[in-house]
């Protein structure tokens, strides 16, 4: 990673680009405090390509107790019962 200050950037953002260009991140500072990391672009996943399992829709978990009541009716009946 290469590391700079702002007033350097300013004065080589083209090299710095070409930097991030060949697969570096370049981070720039200001009054010594890190502001912005440049990274390299990642590349596009393909139109037909699945998305990842974390981001596919699913069912949601549905548990029937052997009395039929939900977790809501149990949550409001405790409430009620005073606790």
């Amino acid at each position: 990673m290469h590391v700079l200050p702002l007033s350097e950037f300013r004065a080589n953002a083209s090299a710095m680009l070409d930097r991030v260009e060949r697969g570096e991140t370049v981070r720039i500072m200001r009054h010594g405090k890190p502001v912005a990391d440049l990274v390299p672009v990642q590349p596009e996943r393909p139109a037909d390509e699945p998305p990842p399992s974390w981001k596919q829709p699913f069912e949601p978990l549905r548990i029937t107790r052997p009395d039929g009541k939900t977790g809501a009716q149990l949550i409001v009946e405790e409430r009620e019962g005073g606790w």
